[in-house]
């Protein structure tokens, strides 16, 4: 589908969902967005939902200015997914000793490595400018520098929430690795921080929603959140690259018999800033709950933890600023599907997938997300399908 135009107070919001599907209190956030002095443009994908701020599956650019709270709290989200040498025909019928030595390997929920992860030691990994990286923590906020000794130990690590390690087949019977996680808890101290300075900056009192409050270019302000900002993606690049890097060594120990080798590695963020540039104009472009797909590009839309997956290739549609959904999306919160399922559900949505089927997880549960193919199928315009992938395997925090 292409998208429907709904008229903002500064630009047009353009929209790749039906809008009378969009719950009310999204919809008055992406008005708020339309509002604000600097923006040049909004686009908003299929999997769009009620946000902190700004909604999750928008795209919003602007101009010499970037509103924290549009990036959301896990900077640096994102995903990554290798397609392997093995195939259906490899795998054991009982697939429960991987799924732990997935969680052995790669530490999950709130916990972290016991000592830093050292790249040195990891098959393939690319090391250079490792030292440089964390050198440069002694420059983002003084706020949040204690942390660093737990940002270290968790470099490597998955986190909690809708974060998650899988092992997937496509539909040729291919096996792919897949996970998604982000800059964990230093990412989102570094959001905190810098959303909350914003909110104290005069030039943001009059907004409609201080949790719009900005950035503007060529202040110390903006320059310190750049500063953090960039430093806080290149963290989660580095922690799924890890996390990856950990996964395939799992894979080669336990299909040592199948010599498994891997293609490369598809990496996207999907809470991110990138500047770019449209209709010759410089502009600090915020994906929420979306990723980047110029042309040829690819990318990765997962479904939740019991549908599908999807890899993709973007088509470079400059209406959407380059875009496309970053997954599912939710469609109901997290207390409401607790409400709504129980383990029972649970299992019966994740049947044939070994994964927890526990009470913690069941506000992860599919019934809680949009359906995946439906998303896919109202973005043909931004992304072509690569892949169909499902997971055989899922880890959760």
């Amino acid at each position: 589908m292409s998208y429907t135009e709904v008229p903002g107070a500064k630009v047009p919001i353009r929209m790749w969902t039906d809008p009378s599907t969009v719950e009310g209190v999204a919809m008055q956030q992406l008005h708020n967005v339309a509002t604000l002095p600097w923006i040049k443009g909004l686009a908003v994908m299929p999997d769009v939902h009620y946000g902190k701020g700004a909604t999750v599956g928008s795209v919003i650019a602007m101009h010499g200015a970037v509103c924290p709270a549009a990036v959301g709290v896990d900077i640096g989200c994102g995903m990554s997914a290798v397609k392997t040498s093995l195939t259906a025909n490899d795998l054991p019928g009982d697939l429960s000793r991987l799924r732990s030595k997935i969680e052995e390997a790669i530490p999950v929920g709130r916990a972290m490595h016991d000592d830093p992860v050292d790249p040195g030691r990891l098959h393939g990994l690319a090391t250079s400018g490792w030292d440089d990286f964390w050198g440069r923590f002694d420059g983002v906020a003084e706020a949040v520098r204690f942390r660093q000794d737990r940002a270290v130990k968790q470099m490597g690590s998955l986190g909690g929430g809708n974060h998650f390690i899988e092992f997937c087949l496509d539909e040729t019977g291919s096996v792919w690795l897949m996970l998604h996680s982000g800059s964990r808890n230093i990412g989102k101290e570094l959001a905190d921080f810098h959303i909350g300075r914003a909110r104290e900056l005069p030039h943001n009192q009059g907004l409609v929603d201080r949790d719009l409050a900005v950035f503007i270019a060529d202040t110390p302000q903006m320059a310190a959140y750049r500063n953090d900002l960039f430093w806080a993606q290149e963290y989660a690049k580095h922690n799924r690259a890890i996390m990856m890097a950990l996964f395939q060594d799992v894979v080669r120990k336990e299909f040592r018999k199948a010599k498994p080798t891997f293609e490369p590695v598809i990496s996207c963020h999907h809470n991110y800033v990138a500047e770019e540039r449209y209709d010759g104009m410089d502009l600090l472009v915020t994906r929420k709950g979306a990723i980047r797909a110029g042309s040829g590009e690819y990318g990765i839309i997962p479904g939740s933890m019991g549908t599908g997956s999807y890899i993709v290739k973007g088509l470079g549609n400059p209406a959407s600023f380059n875009s496309a959904s970053h997954g599912a999306g939710r469609k109901m919160s997290r207390n409401a599907a607790k409400k709504r399922f129980s383990t029972r559900d649970l299992e019966e949505q994740t049947r044939g997938v070994e994964c927890r089927k526990d009470s913690g997880v069941v506000d992860e549960i599919p019934g809680a997300y949009k359906p995946i193919e439906k998303v896919i199928d109202q973005q043909r315009d931004l992304v072509e399908v690569v892949a169909k992938l499902k997971q055989v395997v899922c880890v959760k925090g």
